[in-house]
């Protein structure tokens, strides 16, 4: 569902799709409703089975996942309404970076819950890299865009719309790289931070 409204609300923006961006607007609440009610029952089992040691880390990632989702449902909810409040206003620049980070947002994604469903922790490892190209797509956006506005300031508004888009979809891939902690600390017990190019690792028994 999140990744479904991430890649519709970015193709609302390029159609200028203004009820399709409302309904992806709409749609957000049910999203809500799945993290919360995959909240209650992991919290249930938590309570009545007292689970241990990868049984527990795995059900911490139920609810650490399960919010990580809910917010990247909030940035497609995000750019539906930006696509709502430029309305028919030409774009400042023809969409070419932004579909990009769309899809290479939405296929991290995939692979990092993929990861999670196989216990799959070296496609973990694989992914957070990826998210450099997502932070080099974003700047090359902004650098542009800033470039349109000090040659003609009235295009500023115009211009911010596409920079808060573009910086919805980077933020969905820092979402991504959390996932693939999780994932990983899930399967192997290891806590590690993705910091660009720097992986931070600190190995924990927690057998």
């Amino acid at each position: 569902m999140a990744k479904g409204a991430l890649l519709d609300s970015v193709d609302a923006l390029k159609r200028r799709d203004l009820e399709a961006a409302r309904r992806i607007m709409a749609a957000d609440r049910e999203l809500n409703e799945r993290r919360y009610a995959i909240e209650q029952e992991t919290l249930v089992v938590i309570a009545t089975q007292q689970p241990m040691a990868v049984d527990l880390r795995t059900l911490a990632a139920f609810l650490e996942i399960a919010t990580e989702l809910e917010r990247i449902g909030d940035y497609a909810k995000g750019i539906a309404k930006i696509t709502v409040m430029m309305g028919s206003e030409p774009f400042v620049k023809p969409l070419i970076d932004i579909p990009r980070m769309a899809e290479k947002a939405a296929s991290m994604l995939n692979r990092a819950l993929h990861a999670f469903i196989g216990r799959d922790a070296e496609l973990a490892r694989a992914i957070p890299p990826e998210d450099d190209e997502m932070d080099a797509l974003y700047d090359d956006i902004y650098r542009e865009l800033t470039g349109f506005v000090i040659k003609d300031p009235t295009l500023i508004d115009r211009a911010s719309y596409l920079i808060w888009v573009a910086h919805n979809l980077e933020r969905v891939a820092d979402r991504v790289v959390n996932i693939c902690e999780r994932v990983i600390f899930t399967v192997t017990g290891e806590v590690v931070e993705f910091n660009g190019d720097v992986e931070d690792m600190t190995s924990t028994d927690f057998e």
